[in-house]
């Protein structure tokens, strides 16, 4: 590897650095520790690097001059190799002399064996903060290597909450009663609604178009090509069933018949895997039935997109399933489940109850609307079941626009517009 390459680098990032103009995201990382910073690509993992270094300037704890930033898919490095990683350090100190920089390291993901650099700067008492759009990053053999020097982050796309914030939406106290500030919100939810919370997409004027070229992106270079998989079709028809299937449990056998009714083949285990292989490229993510046995709450699940905008590029009418993806992509923010911890289900026996956080005692219905009786019968009627049965627990219905509180049985549902529950719920 040329170290002049990577000088010329280093300098284009420095000049970068001073010309970016950001929305200050609620992400606050301490300066003495180290990050490892993960989420689906296009998130604001980079972003999140660059407010961090603007932080540092603004506080006079650094200069440009402080900084080396890397970017691991800019096509001028992508031969470099883990052995060729400390040419990276010599090329900065060729050019600054005895400084000890703040170190950047964007989708390192793509250099095998990266962790054992990550950690030899660490044990050289360098701040580091690394990005990665795989989830594997953070697995148990890479986080034994890194030897609990860095700190584990999820990045997701913009909240809807930042989403006004990067529209200059200031709400007031009470707003949801201040008609002006209320319709505001309720506008633009309908655009975040539909398309989601990457923030390079805001201004874009086709923004189906730019949503599914980073899908394509994801599917392609994230999951097919990152795990050599041989029939990609077969990923992007499983892909689409997914979408079909949001708000429905999904076993691996019906999965496997959808793709066999079509002409191809798969086995369950390489199915488990395209499955994990998604989960790991932040694609989906995935939640299991409170009353299932452990062995089968890991092949019954309901599966969620990571945004909306990607979600809705499978549907032309398809709100009542983005209605739900959009709550749930909200509790995985705050309830992630992980390998060690599960805090987020589903509940399915007898009735069926969209979300449960047994951790706060909260049942979670979502419908577009309750207004005809067959639909408030299903939706309330299997909440209220559910909260005699769980006697501890409080529910509440997310709607589209319908705000009231029901009491039936004693028991009180309060029902909450989504875009009221998203701003209240953190």
């Amino acid at each position: 590897m040329d170290k002049q390459v990577i000088k010329t680098i280093i300098g284009e990032k420095q000049q970068e650095i001073k010309e970016v103009r950001l929305l200050q995201r609620g992400e606050i990382f301490d300066s003495k520790s180290r990050y490892v910073l993960t989420g689906i690509r296009r998130a604001g993992k980079s972003y999140t690097l660059y407010q961090d270094m603007l932080n540092k300037m603004s506080s006079g704890m650094a200069q440009v001059e402080d900084f080396l930033y890397i970017h691991f898919e800019d096509e001028r490095i992508a031969s470099i190799e883990a052995s060729e990683l400390g040419l990276i350090l010599d090329a900065y100190w060729e050019m600054y002399d005895q400084k000890h920089p703040y170190i950047y390291l964007d989708e390192i993901q793509n250099i095998t064996g990266w962790e054992k650099f990550a950690r030899r700067l660490a044990e050289s008492k360098h701040h580091v903060m690394i990005t990665g759009s795989n989830a594997k990053m953070l697995s148990k053999e890479i986080t034994t290597t890194l030897g609990g020097s860095y700190i584990p982050r999820d990045i997701y796309p913009f909240s809807f909450e930042e989403y006004l914030q990067y529209y200059n939406v200031k709400l007031d106290k009470n707003w949801e009663y201040n008609p002006e500030q209320r319709l505001s919100v309720i506008r633009h939810f309908n655009e975040y609604f539909y398309h989601g919370g990457f923030a390079e997409s805001f201004e874009q004027q086709n923004k189906r178009e730019w949503l599914t070229s980073l899908y394509q992106k994801i599917l392609l270079g994230d999951i097919v090509e990152r795990n050599k998989i041989r029939n990609p079709r077969v990923l992007r028809l499983l892909a689409r069933k997914l979408a079909e299937s949001v708000m429905q449990p999904t076993t691996l056998k019906r999965l496997e018949n959808i793709i066999k009714s079509t002409g191809d083949s798969i086995s369950q285990t390489v199915l488990k895997d395209y499955l994990g292989y998604m989960e790991d490229a932040y694609l989906i993510f995935s939640i299991p039935n409170l009353t299932s046995p452990l062995t089968e709450q890991q092949t019954i699940m309901k599966r969620y997109f990571a945004d909306n905008g990607i979600l809705n590029n499978f549907f032309i009418n398809g709100e009542t399933k983005l209605l739900e993806n959009i709550v749930a992509i909200q509790l995985n923010k705050i309830y992630h489940n992980t390998e060690d911890e599960t805090r987020l289900f589903y509940y399915n026996k007898g009735v069926e109850v969209d979300f449960c956080i047994p951790e706060i005692e909260l049942a979670i219905q979502v419908s577009y609307k309750i207004d005809d009786i067959d639909t408030y019968d299903r939706e309330v009627g299997g909440l209220i079941k559910f909260l005699k049965a769980f006697k501890n627990y409080h529910g509440i219905i997310i709607t589209w626009d319908t705000e009231r509180q029901i009491t039936e049985d004693g028991i009180s549902i309060e029902v909450v517009p989504v875009w009221k529950w998203l701003l209240n719920t953190k």
